[in-house]
């Protein structure tokens, strides 16, 4: 993966949000599968039946290149160009034939908020459709736990933003890494405590990085875990 997204009380830029959040993505474990889903919670969103998929993002790579390359080049990813017609269409047909494509999804909602459109030229849904469409097709994936709550917590729905992550921890398990990258989005979020907690799971399961820690020090939110009762 390589590309790209809190609350005004946070403090950060949006440029340098969507950056970390690029950063976190990229390094990201691929979580176990779940059954898909037929229908669509709500019908604005449609279903999920597509000709071509649709696909899991995290393990069905051998049907990721065909579309990629047709429809979802570096150019479409940078929203600069669309490959086979507008740049929504394109994200849209990588969305339809991988609905938890992660970038895909990344790239919507930045397009959406560059444009300033809830739904873009070419796509088939507004913006938040797609992460919805995500969330039943593959409920497990944290990764768009993750970006389904920074897009809501950019539109000021906080509580619902929250209600993702906390799902998100849900199916967290013990991937330590998962832990970590819900961690850097609760600062994001200003949730310092929640952002604690994760670290500390993180930090239980082996997970040695430093940025997360970093940014609850640096906002004088850290403290350490507390010892094992012996």
């Amino acid at each position: 993966m390589d590309n790209a997204e809190r609350t005004p009380a946070a403090g950060a830029p949006l440029a340098r949000r969507r950056l970390r959040l690029a950063a976190a993505l990229a390094i990201t474990i691929a979580a176990a599968a779940a059954p898909a889903h037929a229908q669509v919670a709500g019908s604005a969103c449609g279903g999920l039946a597509n000709a071509y998929g649709p696909y899991d993002y995290r393990t069905d790579r051998s049907k990721l290149e065909i579309v990629e390359s047709h429809h979802f080049t570096p150019q479409v990813e940078m929203l600069i160009k669309g490959q086979e017609g507008y740049v929504g269409s394109d994200i849209d047909y990588t969305l339809r034939a991988f609905p938890n494509h992660h970038r895909a999804l990344l790239a919507m909602m930045r397009y959406g908020e560059k444009l300033k459109l809830e739904r873009v030229g070419g796509a088939n849904y507004n913006v938040e459709c797609y992460f919805i469409r995500a969330t039943s097709f593959r409920p497990n994936d944290t990764t768009v736990r993750m970006l389904y709550a920074t897009y809501l917590n950019g539109r000021q729905q906080r509580a619902q933003a929250l209600q993702q992550l906390a799902l998100a921890v849900s199916y967290a398990s013990d991937s330590a890494l998962t832990h970590y990258n819900i961690g850097l989005v609760y600062t994001d979020l200003g949730e310092w405590d929640k952002a604690l907690e994760q670290a500390h799971e993180a930090m239980r399961l082996g997970f040695d990085r430093s940025d997360l820690k970093d940014r609850l020090v640096a906002a004088q939110k850290w403290a350490e875990p507390a010892s094992a009762p012996r």
